[in-house]
């Protein structure tokens, strides 16, 4: 039984993916826990323990727990595209809300203390001021959303009940990008990413690209966001790690830029990085998407010392350099 071991959830998906790697390059011993209904067993490393596994079943969960001595959980193992969960919001709750119980149970029965929990900007809704900071009203306007505050209220309660548990909750804003060496990249099936979908019909992969909402009160009528490296955003995760050992726990972070870009902001971007012009139309809104979304991240800055490094063209360069090789 190895000590002091990382169980990655949804360690064989994007994000995951690049946590994982990022905590071998920190000499960490990371195990992965997947069932690999959106990740991919060839983005697991060799050599890192993999076990194929659902949140929902126990028997999966005992098994992990019990054959590796777990420190902490980081927990990347949700459902997340917006229009989806308005469209089917009970999917949403029970892959989400649902599995999520069932791993605090496990954690519990394991005496496994420290979790760090991969939420969202969409628990903010329709955010009244930008840049949005950790207390502003979190009013979701999606079940995905919703799921994810629910998750978030389950970990803070869990851990007002057990003194000994801790927490770590990131609120993600939109995360892009992949690992400059080339090795793993963003690989969604369908693909809903607005980034990956721009690089695509550069490729001639998509015919007809389109950008939803072309009225929202912003400076081009497109929608804004706030997007992150994905690399900058594993490494916050690894300061999470190492805070929880010097006494930090149970706190919520804002992992942005605080920069905003509006969607032709990006698609000006991706022009410049691969020299092309990129075609497109404007359709309409699509359900649950608020207009602006920009992170204040000082408190992650202040507290956990961390700092993104990659801008907005340092994102799509390396996105672009991984579609280009796929």
């Amino acid at each position: 039984m190895k000590k002091n071991t990382i169980l990655v959830i949804g360690g064989a998906g994007y994000i995951g993916s690049h946590m994982v790697r990022l905590l071998i390059d920190k000499g960490e011993s990371p195990v992965i826990f997947d069932n690999l209904s959106t990740g991919y067993r060839s983005s697991v490393p060799a050599g890192v323990p993999f076990v194929k596994g659902d949140l929902r079943n126990p028997s999966d969960l005992k098994k992990v727990f019990s054959k590796y001595k777990i420190e902490t959980v980081i927990h990347f193992a949700a459902f997340i595209v917006v229009p989806e969960s308005v469209a089917d919001p009970l999917k949403y709750y029970e892959n989400n809300v649902v599995a999520f119980v069932k791993l605090l149970e496990a954690m519990r029965v394991h005496k496994v203390k420290n979790i760090i929990f991969s939420s969202t900007a969409a628990v903010y809704g329709n955010a009244k001021k930008v840049p949005v900071r950790e207390d502003s009203p979190t009013e979701p306007t999606s079940p995905y959303g919703h799921s994810k505050l629910m998750m978030e209220q389950m970990v803070m309660d869990a851990a007002a009940a057990h003194k000994d548990f801790s927490y770590l909750i990131f609120r993600y804003f939109n995360v892009a990008g992949a690992r400059g060496d080339g090795q793993i990249g963003e690989a969604h099936h369908p693909e809903t990413h607005l980034i990956p979908n721009i690089l695509k019909s550069v490729k001639g992969e998509i015919k007809a690209l389109t950008i939803f909402g072309k009225d929202y009160p912003t400076k081009d009528g497109t929608c804004v966001r706030d997007y992150i490296h994905v690399q900058d955003l594993a490494e916050a995760h690894y300061l999470g790690v190492k805070a929880f050992k010097k006494g930090v726990r149970n706190n919520v972070f804002n992992l942005g830029t605080q920069s905003g870009y509006s969607n032709l902001d990006v698609i000006k971007a991706a022009e410049r990085v691969t020299g092309k012009k990129v075609s497109f139309h404007l359709g309409p809104r699509r359900a649950g998407d608020p207009a602006k979304l920009i992170a204040s991240s000082q408190k992650a800055k202040t507290i956990l010392g961390w700092q993104p490094k990659r801008d907005l063209i340092k994102i799509v360069e390396d996105a672009w350099d991984w579609e280009k090789q796929r």
